[in-house]
Parts: C-alpha cells; structure tokens; sequence
C-alpha cells in the first residue's frame, strides 16, 4: 500500500524526492506515527510535502489511497479493506507482546474474523462499553469509540473524531499552485518577498541579549534592539474600470495582502495603461492626478514595482499617441511603461486574466513584450513566480 502510494504522489504531480520517501520509511521504523492512519497521514504531510500549495492534491491522493483503511462491512461476510498483510505487520511490529498475547487469546486474525461474524449475527440491540459485544466504548475488538490493540472499527467516527475526514474535508483546496487566491493565499505568496534587517529605536526587548548580560554581569541586564522590519519597497499600480470591473475582488485581496505584508508600500491607480498621470483616489481620477514623472523621480531604482491589469485595450493605447480613450495622450502607453521598467528594473505585471486567454488579445502581447515577458497570472504559482524574478 506504501509504494502505490509513492508512486501516485508523484503521479500527481507532489514533487516527492526518493530521499524524503526514505526519512519517511526511517520515522516509521522508529514509530514515530504509531498504528493510526490519521496520524501517518499527519506525518507523512510533514515530511513529503515541502510547500504549502501542494496540501490539496496530497490531501486527495491520501484519501483515494487510503480510502475504507478504518472502515469495515458489516454484511454476511465481514471484509476488512485494510489488507490483511497490513494488518499483520502491525501486529508484530507495533504492539507489545501483552498485547499480542491478548489478541492471540482469541486465536489470531483469522479467529478474530470468525468471531465478529458470529458476534454480529448473535447480537440484537445498541451495546456500550464492555469487552466483547459490537458497541461503542470499551475495549471489545468490534466497533468504535473504544480501545483494542488489533480491533475492527465498525461504524461511527474514528478515535478522537478524526481518521478519515481530516483529509477528507481537504481544508486547503484553495492552496493548489492552479487555482486563484484569496487574502491567504495571496500573504503566503508575498512573503517570498522578503528582506529583513533590524531598523529604527531600540524598542523591542532582545531576550537572548538580555539573558547574556545577566548571566555576564550577575544582575538584570535588560538589554534592548530596533524592531525586525521588511526592508522590501514596493510601488503598486492597479488598473481600474473598463475591463477590470470583473476582477475587483481579487484586486482588492491582492491589496488587503500587500498592505500587510509590506512596511514600505506605495500604491497608484491608472486606467487600461500607465501614461503621463495616476491617481490615489478613484472619486477624483480627473482633478487630483499625481504626474506619473514625479512617482519616478522620487520612488528610486531600490523599490519593486508591481503593475495589476489584465491588459485588455486597444493596442493603440499601447503604441500611439491619443489612442487611450479617455484623453488624449501625447506620448504612447508603450513609452511610460519603458521609462518605468528602466526606473524599476525589479518590476513585474499580474494579470487576472487566465492565462489561457492571453493569446486572445493582441494587447496583452504588446504589454508582455514591454515588460520583458515578466506578466505573471493571479494565481498561487504565477505570484510565487513573479516574486522569485523581483527578489533576483
């Protein structure tokens, strides 16, 4: 059962390494899980699964693997879908010779078999607790909520509610690297654009510097250090109205995301394309615009930026002047988005458009183009993406 499962890991795509396959084997040699199907699943998770984004698929690989490896039917013939050589290896390798000597007093697997389709047939009502009817509680080898080494769950939840709905309820579906984020998923993302460096007032208490100087000193040294702060600058410019209505949402977790993962942070709306003007405030686009030269000349070469549209425009508004169509612009959207990228050489463009249309529109190839093919699409992988090229 172990192999089939490796192997359909690997089928679906979880890069599993053969190395961590064998650190898996290792920790259950030395019964670091147990017997518990849950809690193998709990501990292979841990060691198979190097990113979070991969939790969804292993979560269904591991059901459809492991599915019916706790249940039993309860019909003329008792079949345990557990295979028996399983069952057997557990029993020499994870129980105690008590144990096996208990369960052996019933004459062995086959008799335990033997006696829980003779059980079933003799018993006629609900049974708690106890050693030997079907019920719930107790240490009876049949049925659930209770206690025996090598016993058959039958019915009910397993112990301690868990077994297998834990990955049946698969709680991080919206993780797979294929699907578009939520706030989350988008935080998880952003954060492998990361640079941390301690700034500002010493106003955090430094513990292991203040344990040092006690123990140096023979009195309370209290002893204190700058916050540790993400020294990562990011201006942002987000396409509003037109064609990006259908995207606000996401949008707007993309910014909920970014406020929050980023210290330093300046944000700018523009509209289709960027051209000589943006703005903070979309109520005043036309009588408070922000003249885009002044956002280059005072946000320098060490920020990120990060364009969010979906490049969906005429390709006018790219490559004329006047082609934006709502004022008439006197340099081509194509030669604000150069002076951008040669201002911010660390900048890229998210999309939330699927990918798959893309080829669709002649624009979204200009856009690409300009920016040296760095447009990534909104979803887990295409973020993750976009954050490794602004890190280089």
């Amino acid at each position: 059962m172990l192999l089939p499962f490796f192997t359909a890991l690997r089928d679906a795509k979880v890069p599993v390494s053969t190395k961590e396959w064998l650190h898996l084997m290792e920790a259950m040699d030395r019964d670091v899980a147990g017997g518990q199907v849950e809690d193998f699943y709990h501990l292979s998770r841990a060691v198979l699964v190097k990113d979070e984004k991969h939790y969804d698929r292993f979560d269904q690989v591991f059901g459809k693997v492991f599915k019916g490896v706790e249940t039993v039917g309860a019909g003329d013939e008792p079949s345990v879908d557990v295979p028996e050589d399983w069952l057997r290896l557990l029993n020499e390798k994870f129980l105690t010779d008590e144990e096996k000597a208990q369960i052996e007093a019933l004459g062995g697997f086959d008799k335990l078999m033997e006696t829980l389709k003779q059980r079933l047939e003799e018993q006629q009502k609900r049974h708690e607790g106890g050693n030997k009817w079907v019920g719930t509680g107790g240490t009876s080898p049949f049925g659930h909520g209770g206690y025996n080494p090598e016993g058959v769950r039958i019915g009910g939840p397993a112990k301690q509610g868990r077994a297998v709905k834990v990955w049946e309820k698969r709680e991080y579906r919206n993780l797979d690297d294929s699907v578009e984020l939520g706030t989350r998923n988008i935080k998880i993302a952003l954060r492998r654009l990361r640079r941390f460096a301690r700034q500002g007032a010493a106003d955090e208490l430094d513990i292991d510097g203040t344990i040092d100087g006690t123990a140096r000193q023979g009195w309370l040294d209290i002893q204190m250090r700058p916050e540790r702060r993400n020294t990562i600058k990011v201006v942002l410019f987000l396409d509003i109205g037109g064609s990006m209505d259908a995207h606000v949402k996401l949008c707007e977790e993309l910014f909920s995301a970014a406020r929050t993962e980023f210290k330093h942070l300046e944000f700018f709306y523009f509209h289709n394309c960027l051209y000589e003007g943006v703005w903070k405030d979309n109520r005043r686009r036309h009588n408070e615009k922000i003249p885009t030269w002044e956002v280059l000349n005072k946000y320098g070469g060490d920020w990120r930026a990060i364009f969010v549209g979906d490049a969906t425009m005429s390709p006018y508004e790219i490559t004329m002047p006047g082609g934006s169509v709502e004022h008439w612009n006197e340099e081509a959207g194509a030669v604000w988005l150069k002076r951008a990228r040669q201002q911010w050489d660390k900048s890229a463009w998210l999309n939330p458009s699927p990918e798959k249309y893309w080829s669709y529109s002649a624009s979204v190839g200009l856009i690409r183009e300009v920016m040296d093919d760095r447009m990534y699409p909104l979803t887990i992988d295409g973020l993750d993406k976009a954050m490794r090229a602004l890190t280089r």
